[in-house]
């Protein structure tokens, strides 16, 4: 994980906007009865006032503010807003933008509203609600449907922060000079207006108390950090804007890194996370109320919640009702009981032990792994293709096309996606691409032994390397269709 300053975690955590003090709240931008001081673009029918909230619903079209306050021309500033999106609905807020008087704004930043839209073409929807569009993404809602919630919007200088109910859930601060891609939004932090987006006539959301409370034009960042840009920087940045889920779904709290550090990381690197919890035989937790105990501590967290089921014995420990709750479940084959009994953890040399016969360990290993694929209730195969050390120097031999393939045939048949793991730089980029053309999907995915999280570099290598797109990589499934309530207990 890249170092933060303990002043700087501390200012980015307690700073609490004015707005959400109740310090002078700012000005109304909306006067409850017209939309006097906003201007529509293209199908300004898109929008109406009704019972004192502005509704959005109609052909794709962008309201934008153009009214006394500030003279409509922000640079720093905190945005309060409550918004209710209806089932399937989308919408957006846009800041330091221009009006368009035709298609979409050609300048500024989009936060998102999107709780439950399915997306449309190649776009699957995987931005939700509190996503600083393109460049900080959340792939998890935080909010429901038909429920009003707050969006807080709060720019310093070249920092922007989003709150979802009162929830940090992007911490942004733009790189020196700002970074240009090609398939960039037009986003660069200078100042404009605000807009509301009409995304299409089946998504209606409404907006009310719209507060803006504009901020010294000199005001500082709470952060003197800036990031570096490098390479993988790039290469993030690029897959956010691309669509692809930046989800490191391998976390752990491990080796005395807190949610508090894993959260702060994930809104300064762009990274969403998984936070896994172990359970099994030598595990802390082994029964379905410690389950329970560790789903409490994390409910209403933005970050993904994860079993990672560790052993074979894992699977009769928990109900299926318990693994359920999770938003999946994964596991490995690193730890089995070979034909004559004897129990390993196949990253403990001293438990491995020598392998005389390295083709007839291989025969094991992969009755072991699709025995796996085939019967436990698992969302994503972790750390595949994994050899003990004794052997690892020969697993371009041992891993020959013939065993390739029955994993990946078993897990297609399965519907259990692969994870590209960080920490082993795992699978090869020959398996990667044999279950690529299969239509296999897959994960990326850390699993850290400290507080050194990374930036997924190596899963970020293998979608140039392999040529993966958005749609080759899982997303976890909607309730009802988790692997733990599709599959039947073995």
């Amino acid at each position: 994980m890249v170092p933060i300053s303990r002043r700087n975690l501390l200012a980015s955590l307690l700073f609490v906007p004015a707005v959400l003090r109740g310090e002078n709240e700012g000005e109304k931008l909306f006067n409850g009865r017209s939309l006097d001081g906003w201007k529509a673009g293209d199908h300004r029918h898109s929008f109406r006032v009704e019972d004192g909230k502005i509704v959005a619903a109609g052909p794709r079209s962008y309201l934008y503010y153009a009214g006394r306050v500030q003279d409509a021309s922000f640079k720093n500033f905190e945005l309060k807003v409550e918004v209710i999106a209806r089932p399937g609905a989308r919408s957006a807020i846009y800041f330091h933008t221009h009006f368009q008087p035709h298609g979409a704004p050609a300048k500024g930043f989009a936060v998102e509203i999107n709780n439950t839209h399915g997306g449309e073409g190649d776009d699957r929807g995987l931005r939700k609600t509190g996503s600083l569009y393109g460049f900080r993404n959340i792939y998890r809602p935080l909010v429901k449907d038909d429920a009003w919630f707050q969006l807080h919007i709060l720019v310093r200088a070249k920092q922007v922060q989003v709150r979802v109910n009162d929830t940090l859930v992007v911490d942004y601060v733009e790189p020196d000079p700002p970074v240009h891609l090609d398939a960039s939004p037009a986003g660069v932090l200078d100042r404009g207006t605000f807009a509301l987006e009409s995304h299409d006539p089946h998504s209606q959301v409404a907006f009310r108390n719209l507060l803006v409370k504009p901020l010294p034009d000199d005001l500082a960042m709470a952060t003197d950090e800036r990031p570096v840009v490098d390479d993988v920087y790039r290469d993030l940045l690029r897959m956010n804007q691309q669509g692809f889920p930046v989800v490191d779904y391998h976390t752990h709290l491990k080796g005395g890194l807190t949610l508090e550090q894993a959260l702060a990381s994930s809104r300064r690197l762009g990274i969403m996370y998984g936070i896994a919890v172990n359970g099994g035989v030598g595990f802390p937790i082994t029964t379905d109320a410690g389950m329970e105990d560790f789903l409490a501590s994390m409910r209403g967290q933005p970050a993904f919640v994860a079993l990672q089921g560790e052993g074979r014995e894992w699977v009769k420990l928990f109900s299926r009702e318990t693994i359920a709750k999770f938003d999946y479940a994964f596991t490995d084959a690193m730890t089995f009981t070979d034909d004559r009994g004897k129990r390993m953890r196949l990253w403990i040399p001293e438990e491995v032990g020598e392998i005389p016969d390295s083709e007839q360990f291989m025969e094991t290993l992969l009755d072991r792994i699709l025995g796996i694929l085939n019967h436990e209730p698992i969302d994503i195969h972790a750390n595949p293709t994994f050899l003990p050390d004794v052997i690892a120097h020969d697993y371009d031999r041992l891993w020959t096309p013939e065993r390739m393939q029955k994993v990946i045939d078993a897990a297609k048949a399965n519907d259990v996606a692969i994870e590209i793991n960080n920490r082993y730089r795992l699978p090869s980029p020959a398996f990667i691409k044999r279950a690529k053309a299969a239509g296999v999907k897959f994960s990326f995915g850390t699993n850290n032994g400290d507080p050194n999280l990374g930036r997924i570099e190596y899963a970020v290598s293998m979608v140039k390397e392999c040529g993966l797109t958005p749609q080759d990589i899982f997303i976890p499934k909607p309730e009802g269709e988790k692997a733990a309530q599709r599959r039947k207990a073995t």
